[in-house]
């Protein structure tokens, strides 16, 4: 008996070993780049990495990024001057772009239709409002340099705060223990895929206190809810505009109109914010613009989006002139 018990023990860590090779191998998982927080309190990727996002079970998204200089997933360095046009993207996942090889992104697909027009691309995933402005203000000299500067809001999730501080959570990523848990490309891969929900579901309710789920309120009081929320977050826009000031002039904001509330499109018309919309663009497509397994822009939605930021910039062009 104890030799068949030591030949499974044995067989086990074989065909672990062996699974863990061909993960590697095939590049079935994605790689984790470092994160970290500089000199001036901005979170952002450690500089000068390269590695593979995967996404799906079956490698349904493979793509390359490479990490600049700055610290952001990018096809080249930022080197902004009075001399050339620039372009800033600043935003969460859907600017950073892992989701692309980092050479097809959205501002390399800008840059493809505006000659000589160079677009720096500052995205990071989980980057709200708060992030955006404290990047600007830190970097101030550098972003003055910038001639458009765009930043993508979502408003149900990036005006939660009205002052800027380092989010824990996200840094505790890069905890010692977590960082050993993502050298196992087998773990790694089997949370990805969900085979690990039900045991983390498991031990959320053991190590959780019993409490009593919120009752039930109705349809009036969830609208009261919503709508005073909203008045937070606009109270919360308002306070970080205040903090880091905001250029009317250069600065516009990328946002889906039908996924934003009136209450907060209607203060930004009110006071001359401008926006590019583009709910309707991606709207008619006849073309999927998302992904099959989450909601980030695929080839054709970045391609979408690169063009609305490319007629909005010919746009303050030709009234420039």
């Amino acid at each position: 008996m104890k030799k068949l018990f030591f030949k499974i023990f044995i067989y086990s860590i074989l065909i672990l070993l062996a699974l863990e090779v061909y993960i590697r191998v095939f590049h079935l998982t994605k790689d984790y780049p470092v994160r970290y927080v500089d000199e001036f309190g901005v979170e952002k990727w450690m500089p000068n990495q390269e590695g593979y996002s995967v996404t799906g079970n079956r490698r349904q998204n493979f793509s390359e990024y490479k990490i600049n200089s700055f610290g952001y997933n990018s096809y080249r360095e930022f080197s902004p001057s009075k001399d050339k046009v620039e372009i800033a993207l600043v935003g969460d996942s859907f600017i950073e772009g892992f989701h692309q090889n980092y050479y097809n992104s959205i501002g390399s697909k800008i840059e493809n239709k505006l000659n000589g027009v160079e677009v720096y691309e500052y995205g990071y995933a989980g980057y709200d409002l708060a992030d955006q402005l404290h990047l600007i203000s830190q970097y101030k000299e550098h972003f003055n340099l910038i001639d458009h500067v765009i930043l993508g809001i979502k408003f149900e999730n990036d005006l939660t705060r009205g002052e800027y501080h380092i989010v824990k959570e996200r840094m505790a990523l890069e905890s010692p223990f977590n960082k050993a848990l993502r050298q196992i490309k087998l773990l790694v891969y089997l949370n990805s895929i969900g085979i690990l929900d039900t045991p983390k579901d498991l031990v959320k309710k053991l190590f959780s206190n019993n409490k009593e789920k919120a009752p039930k309120v109705s349809k009036l009081e969830e609208d009261k809810q919503q709508k005073a929320l909203e008045v937070e977050y606009l109270e919360n826009f308002k306070s970080l505009i205040k903090i880091y000031g905001f250029d009317k002039n250069r600065f516009v904001f990328l946002l889906d109109s039908e996924k934003t509330p009136e209450l907060f499109l209607n203060y930004l018309n009110e006071y001359d914010y401008k926006y590019i919309d583009f709910s309707k663009t991606l709207k008619k497509s006849k073309r999927p613009t998302t992904l099959i397994y989450d909601m980030h822009w695929n080839n054709n939605g970045r391609t979408l989006i690169a063009e609305l930021i490319t007629n909005y910039v010919k746009q303050m062009k030709s009234i420039q002139k």
